[in-house]
């Protein structure tokens, strides 16, 4: 068995599963990178393409396995796909930022504005229509089409939004995490349900801190612009 095979065939058994490790480490990845981005720091990004890139070694099963015999779920592996380029995007982003601040935290959270949810959100509805379409041309049929679709987009929205700063980010993972968990149980994923699960607590946990982050910058600048007055 040559060193690539190896790498990509490499399981771990427990009575009648197995499971790849490369979803295993790829998953650990993921998870570090949501606590990462939850205290605002750069190296959440690189971290995190590091598990996007394993992880679409994983649903691309019928390519990435020697003997081919595991089956694709598009949504899955192109989520993982899209979040790599997401995350360079938002590694430029937060490096820049963290560079113009100097020992500033990389992102300061704020709620989207009426003009911005006005845009997003018929973008995302066309984004989703789009990749269904995909989805079901490239051969993905099932009742799981629609739920591999909204991961899809889901996570995609949720990436731009943790990028940007969006406090609402975090409420979007909840929606991703809600279908994602008996998805990955269903189709045998399970370090990556088991990751789903761990990540529900842990972003609405997230969203309450980057919400009570803002309101307590959000009253430092307020006092700033009082301060000059007295």
């Amino acid at each position: 068995m040559s060193v690539i095979n190896w790498l990509l065939d490499s399981q771990l058994h427990f009575g009648s599963k197995a499971i790849y490790w490369r979803e295993i480490v790829g998953g650990t990845f993921g998870l570090t990178s949501a606590f990462l981005g939850m205290r605002r720091l750069v190296s959440a990004w690189p971290v995190g393409i590091i598990g996007d890139a394993l992880l679409f070694t994983v649903f691309l099963g019928a390519v990435f396995n020697s003997q081919g015999s595991d089956a694709n779920f598009y949504g899955q592996a192109g989520r993982n796909l899209l979040l790599i380029v997401v995350s360079i995007y938002g590694w430029i982003r937060w490096s820049r930022s963290r560079a113009a601040g100097k020992m500033k935290p990389a992102v300061e959270p704020r709620w989207t504005t009426t003009a911005e949810k006005m845009r997003i959100i018929p973008a995302v509805i066309i984004f989703y229509g789009i990749s269904y379409l995909i989805f079901k041309a490239l051969g993905e049929t099932g009742a799981w089409l629609r739920v591999d679709t909204w991961i899809f987009t889901g996570t995609a929205l949720a990436t731009y939004g943790m990028s940007r700063g969006y406090i609402e980010f975090w409420l979007v993972w909840v929606a991703v995490d809600a279908v994602g968990v008996p998805f990955a149980f269903q189709n045998g994923y399970y370090p990556t349900g088991i990751l789903y699960s761990i990540y529900l607590p842990f972003v609405i946990w997230g969203f309450f801190s980057w919400r009570r982050i803002s309101k307590q910058e959000s009253k430092e600048r307020a006092e700033k612009l009082v301060a000059p007055e007295l």
